[in-house]
């Protein structure tokens, strides 16, 4: 069930916004979406099996799907690779350029029939969904038994500096803070989630890619660019005060100017990169043991010390 609009923590229709006025220049921002879609499709390359029908949710301009492209072949032995995005816009330029099939759904509302996929993959999208819970429920179901998840997330230390300078800023110069920057999910909600929704097997790892930028207006550039947009409820609605956005610049240099190996004169963006492995649940499955069948005692393993 979908969060009501009253409690929702995204405004989806500015995300579908955000994605649409994105779409005519995404392949001059797209340099995240892209890195993280080759991560993400190397893990194939450690499974052994075929994956006729994929479905890639969140599809933004086809990143994935180039990605899986090796020479003739494709990354998991993959026939059809369907592509949906909450975004006609996006959908439409995926389909272009992957000439693959595309179409516009939201991922809390898959059109999918169960039990019909055997990989779904999504790419820095679903921290966007307001039933997160529900949206992975419903990818659960539409694979078929010992199907596939694959997926990344925008993790808790995502844009930790700017976040930390427009606070600091709008607290000097409005002295009172709005929601700007999204709130994102932890590596133990997420395994937690995928327990939950029924999948088996869940692992969930992160790592942290940091991109230097000048200043942070190119930053924030970028992230319009991408269709990153805050859309975050409750976010102030009006034009921000121009010096409160200076301010913010100067914070930000201030505090994190050098760091991060970004060089002198510029400045470092955090982006927490969450991956997401699990299955469909299958009889034939490796199960986890139960608690007490285990063969060995750990004291017979620990070094005594005298």
């Amino acid at each position: 069930m979908a969060t009501p609009e009253h409690m929702a923590l995204f405004e989806r229709k500015a995300v579908r916004m955000h994605r649409d006025r994105a779409a005519n220049t995404l392949n001059n921002h797209d340099f995240l979406f892209t890195e993280v879609a080759d991560r993400l499709t190397e893990r194939l390359d450690d499974v052994k099996r075929d994956f006729p029908l994929a479905l890639d949710i969140g599809c933004h301009g086809g990143e994935v799907a180039s990605s899986l492209k090796q020479g003739s072949h494709t990354r998991g032995n993959i026939e059809t690779l369907l592509q949906c995005d909450p975004s006609p816009q996006l959908s439409s330029k995926a389909q272009t350029q992957s000439q693959g099939i595309s179409f516009a759904a939201d991922e809390e509302f898959l059109p999918v029939k169960a039990e019909s996929l055997d990989l779904v993959l999504s790419n820095l999208s679903l921290h966007w969904a307001n039933d997160l819970p529900g949206a992975l429920v419903q990818i659960r179901k539409a694979l078929r038994p010992d199907g596939l998840f694959l997926a990344t997330m925008l993790g808790e230390g995502t844009l930790q500096e700017l976040r930390t300078a427009l606070m600091a800023a709008e607290m000097e110069v409005e002295m009172g803070i709005s929601p700007r920057i999204s709130p994102y999910a932890t590596v133990q909600d997420l395994g937690g989630l995928l327990q939950r929704a029924g999948f088996t097997l869940p692992v969930v790892d992160t790592e942290t890619i940091t991109v230097s930028y000048p200043d942070m207006f190119k930053l924030m550039h970028d992230l319009r660019g991408m269709g990153e947009a805050g859309a975050v409820s409750g976010r102030r609605k009006n034009f921000s005060r121009r010096d409160t956005f200076m301010r913010a610049a100067e914070i930000y240099f201030e505090k994190f100017e050098g760091q991060d190996d970004c060089g002198e004169g510029r400045i470092p963006a955090t982006f927490d990169i969450i991956y997401l492995t699990a299955w469909s649940p299958h009889p034939d499955q490796q199960q986890p043991m139960k608690p007490g069948t285990a063969t060995s005692n750990l004291i017979d393993v620990l070094e005594k010390k005298d």
